[in-house]
């Protein structure tokens, strides 16, 4: 069972310094949000599932809302804030930040810059998007949002494989989690794996 004060007890814990670089306002930075919704051993957290678009190295993929800075946005967390408004119409408050998760590079597989991501909880009665009959509002990047409970990323039997193929390059296998049709990978997936090596949780989907 995975509790809100497990995560808020994890994401204080110290980390190494070298993990959240200085913030700056340029595109090669980017933030997302894992917005949790619920109480108890029933949080869920939102994902969207990108428009497929060319020249967008996520086309088509699911990922937690979020995008890259911009010239106005304060920190990073600014990022995410803005970002998840624009893109499903979810408007996050700063005092409902529990924390900050490593920051990821995103040099492997798209632009070279880096991703931060937050955490984020809505409140106890805030589960799929029903309290205060909010409904989301989708962006031209977006095509769905969707809420997910939390136990189901580490059911053992929601793992599955996804192939892929990149311009120009062979196809490739890639580890991920199945929820209702959508296939969760790729870099969402290395920040689930982060998240739950942080709380003590084991992500089945990254078994080898």
């Amino acid at each position: 069972m995975l509790i809100l004060d497990d995560i808020r007890a994890a994401l204080e814990r110290p980390q190494p310094a070298d993990s959240d670089p200085p913030f700056t306002p340029e595109w090669r930075n980017a933030s997302v949000a894992m917005a949790l919704a619920g109480d108890g051993d029933g949080l869920e957290t939102c994902f969207i599932l990108r428009t497929e678009r060319d020249g967008d190295p996520w086309s088509g993929q699911v990922a937690f809302p979020g995008g890259r800075a911009e010239p106005g946005d304060a920190d990073a967390a600014a990022v995410a804030e803005r970002e998840t408004f624009e893109e499903i119409g979810l408007r996050l408050a700063r005092g409902q930040c529990v924390g900050a998760l490593p920051v990821q590079p995103l040099h492997r597989i798209g632009p070279r810059g880096s991703l931060s991501p937050f955490v984020y909880h809505l409140g106890a009665g805030f589960t799929r998007g029903g309290e205060a009959g909010w409904r989301a509002t989708l962006s031209h990047e977006v095509s769905e949002a969707f809420w997910v409970p939390l136990r189901h990323l580490f059911d053992p039997g929601a793992a599955t494989t996804i192939e892929w193929v990149r311009p120009g390059r062979p196809e490739t296998t890639h580890a991920g989690i199945e929820f209702e049709g959508h296939v969760i990978w790729g870099l969402t997936l290395r920040v689930l794996g982060t998240f739950a090596e942080l709380v003590g949780k084991r992500l089945p989907a990254l078994d080898p």
